[in-house]
């Protein structure tokens, strides 16, 4: 049977790590660039590593559940370009929601300031293998803090690439793209080749 809409498991951890992941934006730009107290930018830095492991091993269930779990079809209407671009763009988040967090935890650990990191200030999280051993660590700190910050700016670009996709296959192509990863709305009762003929300008 042809599946309309994501599963459950689906639908609910795509938005609980979009939550996360809109967290981690707001607090990563306020440690980096807000006027705040010293006090005040170590429990954030601290939440930010709480968040950021959550979104890794979420987005590794993620992950899983999407290599088991047949997503529903694209609209037939579709062009083959863009359902190329669209399977494209969300194994790049993918990649985004666990290399992130993954250099974040490269970063705590190849950090010469040693601090430890305690999961929402109860589970003690442990450093990554070996990097807390590296030699020059101020030099390989700095390396992974520039990739993390850079790939930080790509997530949040494919993101504003991605919600417009979602809103304009809404909003100008009329099919139910968006409304199959929707948590609870009714259907519209407009089929996808009922949405093609809503849109005539020429791709």
């Amino acid at each position: 049977m042809t599946r309309s809409r994501y599963t459950g498991v689906a639908i609910g951890l795509h938005w609980l790590i979009a939550a996360l992941i809109v967290a981690l934006i707001i607090i990563g730009l306020t440690m980096a660039h807000a006027p705040i107290a010293m006090a005040t930018k170590f429990q954030l830095y601290q939440l930010h590593k709480s968040i950021g492991i959550s979104v890794l091993g979420l987005a590794v269930l993620r992950m899983l559940w999407r290599l088991t779990h047949r997503p529903p079809a694209l609209p037939d209407t579709m062009p083959q370009l863009e359902r190329k671009a669209a399977a494209g763009s969300h194994w790049l988040l993918y990649l985004l929601m666990i290399g992130l967090p993954l250099t974040g935890w490269a970063l705590v650990s190849v950090s010469p300031l040693r601090i430890p990191t305690v999961l929402f200030g109860v589970l003690s999280w442990p450093d990554l293998p070996w990097l807390p051993q590296l030699a020059d660590k101020a030099r390989w700190s700095a390396v992974v803090d520039n990739i993390h910050a850079y790939g930080a700016f790509v997530l949040i670009a494919l993101i504003g690439l991605h919600s417009a996709a979602a809103l304009r296959h809404h909003f100008v192509v009329g099919d139910d793209v968006l409304h199959r990863m929707l948590p609870v709305v009714k259907p519209s009762g407009k089929t996808a080749s009922d949405g093609a003929h809503s849109e005539r300008t020429p791709t």
